[in-house]
Parts: C-alpha cells; sequence; structure tokens
C-alpha cells in the first residue's frame, strides 16, 4: 500500500535517485560506522546507507512507517519523536562502531531548528551530520556577521560546529514536493569548543537579535545593566556585526561574574 505523506509530520519523501547519490556520496558512509537516521520515511537514503555501513539506527515518529521499516534486517528502529531522544543512549549500530555516531536526516521542516538545538546537547557524542533542511535555513546557519542572514542561530550553531553548505536540492527531488528549496548542510563538531553555558549565550543572543535593526545599546545594553554586568562590550553596533567570537566571550564573562 502506497503511504500517503502526512502534513503533520512534515513529510515530504526524496525521490530524486541523483540527488540521493550525491547526498550518499557528500556523507562518504564507511562499514561499521555507527549511522543514525531522523526520519527515513520510505528509506529512500536509508538503503544506499546501510547497504554501506551493514546496519543502522533509524528513528521514525510515524507509526505506520516504522512498522514497515521493522522489516528490514539491518535496521534497528527507535519509534520516538526525535526531541525525546537522548542521542548517548542509543545502542551501537553495527560490528565494531567507533564510540561517536554520525547523524543524518531528511529533517522536517516545521521543526528543523528545536531539532538542531536538541543535538547541541549530545554534540561531544557525535562525529558529524548531514541534513535536508529548507535552503533558507541552512543559509543561517553558515551565514557571517554583517549579513542579513546572520543571527541567532548562526551564533548558537557556529559555536559549537564548523558548517558547510554542501548540495543545492530542488523542490521536485521530493514527493509531495515542499514549496521552497532545499539545502543539505555539514556540520562537524569543533574538536576544542570553549566551555560556556548554553543557556546564557541562547539567552543574550536571543536579547541582542530581538530588534536587529536597532543598536544593541537599546537591547543588550539594557539587558546586560539587568544583568550587573561590570566587563566591557561595544554596544553601539547592531547584533549582526558582531563576530560568534565576541558572543562567546561576553557570555563566558557574564556567567563567570554569576
Amino acid at each position: 500500500m502506497k503511504h500517503i505523506a502526512r502534513k503533520r509530520f512534515g513529510q515530504h519523501f526524496l525521490s530524486d535517485h541523483g540527488i540521493i547519490d550525491a547526498i550518499v556520496r557528500a556523507i562518504d558512509p564507511r562499514p561499521g560506522q555507527m549511522l543514525v537516521e531522523i526520519g527515513p520515511g520510505l528509506a529512500a537514503l536509508t538503503q544506499p546507507l546501510v547497504e554501506r555501513v551493514g546496519h543502522m539506527t533509524v528513528i521514525e515518529l510515524d507509526r505506520d512507517l516504522a512498522q514497515r521499516l521493522r522489516s528490514h534486517p539491518n535496521l534497528t528502529v527507535v519509534e520516538s519523536d526525535v526531541l525525546k531522544v537522548a542521542f548517548d543512549t542509543l545502542p551501537a549500530a553495527g560490528t565494531g562502531a567507533p564510540h561517536k555516531m554520525r547523524v543524518v536526516g531528511n529533517l522536517p521542516y516545521n521543526i528543523s531548528t528545536p531539532i538542531l538545538f536538541h543535538l547541541l546537547g549530545f554534540v561531544d557524542c557525535i562525529e558529524d551530520q548531514h541534513f535536508m533542511l529548507q535552503k533558507e535555513v541552512v543559509d543561517r546557519m553558515v551565514a557571517r556577521p554583517a549579513t542579513s542572514d546572520y543571527g541567532r542561530l548562526s551564533v548558537m550553531l557556529q559555536w559549537r560546529y564548523a558548517m558547510e553548505n554542501v548540495l543545492h536540492v530542488p523542490p521536485e527531488s521530493f514527493d509531495p514536493p515542499p514549496r521552497v528549496d532545499s539545502a543539505v548542510v555539514r556540520m562537524v563538531p569543533h574538536a576544542n569548543a570553549e566551555a560556556i553555558d548554553p543557556l546564557v549565550l541562547s539567552a543574550l543572543v536571543q536579547v541582542a537579535f530581538s530588534q536587529r535593526r536597532k543598536l544593541l545599546r537599546h537591547t543588550l545594553g539594557k539587558w546586560l545593566v539587568e544583568k550587573n554586568f561590570t566587563g566591557t562590550f561595544d554596544i553601539q553596533r547592531r547584533a549582526e556585526e558582531v563576530p560568534v567570537a565576541e558572543y562567546l566571550h561576553l557570555a563566558r564573562e557574564i556567567a563567570a561574574q554569576g
């Protein structure tokens, strides 16, 4: 029976074999690696991946799709909302799998940002991530300072990952086609990311970009006064003009002040 894509799950199934091959080449999976796929759907990407690694763990919320996937002898199926999955407790997939996992997926566009933030909590056990996302989200992820795409998502993710837009995917590559262009992003955790309280960083960046057209003295400046911040930080700039490293330094100083 043909599976009908469900809007509530944000389902758009990848169907272009040329794009699938390009994604697999970008991931470059190797035998025995621990590969975890979020939202395998109809297994269009899953099958060529599992053929290369031997065994995979897949996370699928749709009960009907999860049932189908369980019939595959080389898949461990976790039927769950990905936002409730503790990635550091997933079973090792495949004999001789390394400690760190590789995470892939065509993420539901309606909850892609929450998934990315959820995975930040498990970055220490992840080797790399390759995700299909809405192109405008990928543009924001990899954006540089002083550009219109640079924002909270850029800062929070660039703190922990080196990221690259590796592939453009047009709407007709899916069934049903989404109304937007898509892209595949590669995310590799920084080996020596600064140890910073993510709650502090998230709060200050959210305040900074809350009114991005205004100078920071109108937003972040007031917030720093409320925090009794005694350090120095140039608030005569707009949020998009501040490099990631400066946000990280400010978050560290705020946390040190208590």
